[in-house]
């Protein structure tokens, strides 16, 4: 760490990598003495899917339990939708997030860049930027800032097309998403995009493990090959002061359909919470906690 000065972030965690429920995501999160979580499902359903009356009890847990919302994680973009889905579902989407956002009391929404589908690549990124440079404009009108993943899309492992994102996007209302264990399972080193893209990270997920393309076996961060204390490190000297949100992937992935049957994923989310802690304060910041 450089000697300017304490470096503060938030701590946070995607909640539905503990438990499904929103009561057990709130615990796992407050077992913690965390101020946010970062929200994808609530009992297996998409944030955006969510019917108004269970959002309106997402809503009321979170205020009782006095926590804030640190980033909803959207499907924009995703795995799931490539650059021929209707583009019409993303802006459907943005604009039902743009509401709930509003009164989660948060402005980050995670979005990706659209995998390819047969499309030439001067057409796919012809279109990729389209999409992205009107989501932007949206988003910006909403009061919301898009955070770029590094994980499915055109601009998802090479930092040029994510600088070329922002270049298309100029607007504020996009940045960039720093996922340290992405890298795994899409065949590169996530660490060797930083130095290219630190200035524009404004969220940070930390996952750690070992594998490639075909398996990979997800750990505890410092464990696996991920160089998460390099990336952090990077990352706080050059002046990142954002939320570093855990997704471990160990136990539980929901958005993969995907969960180890033996039993309660709360523990296990709560100790990786630990070595994520353990791990910030030998690199020298403190973990902010309201």
């Amino acid at each position: 760490m450089s000697d300017t000065g304490v470096t503060r972030v938030r701590l946070s965690g995607i909640g539905d990598e503990a438990a499904p429920g929103l009561d057990r995501q709130i615990e796992a999160v407050r077992r913690l003495g965390w101020d946010s979580v970062e929200l994808r499902s609530v009992d297996g359903v998409p944030l955006a899917d969510l019917s108004d009356a269970a959002f309106d009890r997402v809503v009321g847990g979170l205020a009782d339990a006095g926590l804030g919302v640190s980033c909803v994680d959207s499907r924009i973009g995703n795995w799931a939708r490539t650059v021929v889905s209707p583009f019409a579902d993303d802006l459907t989407e943005l604009d039902r997030l743009a509401e709930r956002c509003d009164r989660l009391g948060t402005r980050c929404v995670r979005i990706m860049s659209y995998p390819n589908s047969g499309l030439p690549e001067a057409d796919w990124e012809r279109e990729v930027l389209s999409r992205i440079r009107r989501l932007a404009a949206r988003a910006e009108d909403a009061g919301l800032v898009l955070v770029h993943e590094n994980c499915a899309g055109w601009a998802a492992t090479d930092p040029a097309r994510m600088l070329r994102l922002l270049d298309a996007a100029d607007s504020p209302a996009l940045r960039l998403l720093f996922d340290v264990g992405n890298g795994i399972a899409y065949g590169y080193e996530a660490y060797d995009l930083l130095a290219d893209i630190a200035p524009y990270v404004a969220h940070v997920h930390v996952k750690d493990g070992t594998g490639d393309t075909d398996a990979q076996f997800y750990s505890l961060p410092g464990d696996g090959n991920c160089r998460v204390a390099d990336s952090l490190r990077l990352l706080f000297d050059r002046g990142y002061c954002g939320v570093v949100s855990i997704e471990p992937h160990i136990n539980i992935r929901p958005h993969e359909g995907w969960s180890d049957p033996s039993g309660d994923y709360v523990d296990e989310f709560v100790a990786y919470g630990q070595r994520l802690e353990k791990l910030v304060s030998e690199l020298g910041p403190a973990a902010g906690r309201a």
